[in-house]
């Protein structure tokens, strides 16, 4: 029910930088947790960041420093900035989101993944 949109993606030289987006939409949700993962051939998704809907974030320790995640909550969307990229920075980036829906007095939670969007970052 809620999709997944990302962009930003693409080809840089280390040191350089990129900017991912995410936007999310749907009908009656509320976001709960937002955030990037990401994935290289024949390896684990891993957690790259996250922020909740209060502004906590969360940072996998091999970016701290370099990435900044952030989000427009009246806009549904994410954005991962990313600086000083190395080659192993080089994966497939997922966007990720946990959201809450309310019907009455019920509610439940569910997630949604982004197709993925190529970063490579060349030496």
């Amino acid at each position: 029910q809620v999709q997944l949109v990302e962009s930003g993606g693409g080809l840089v030289q280390a040191g350089g930088s990129l900017r991912l987006s995410c936007a999310a939409s749907g009908t009656s949700f509320s976001i709960t947790t937002m955030g990037w993962y990401r994935q290289v051939p024949g390896k684990q998704r891993e957690l790259v960041a996250t922020i909740t809907s209060g502004g906590t974030t969360n940072y996998a320790d091999d970016v701290k420093g370099r990435f900044t995640i952030s989000s427009d909550n009246a806009k549904n969307t994410v954005d991962l900035q990313m600086i000083s990229l190395k080659p192993e920075d080089t994966a497939v980036y997922y966007c990720y989101l946990v959201y809450k829906k309310v019907m009455g007095t019920v509610w439940y939670t569910d997630n949604s993944w982004g197709q993925g969007t190529q970063v490579t970052v060349s030496a």
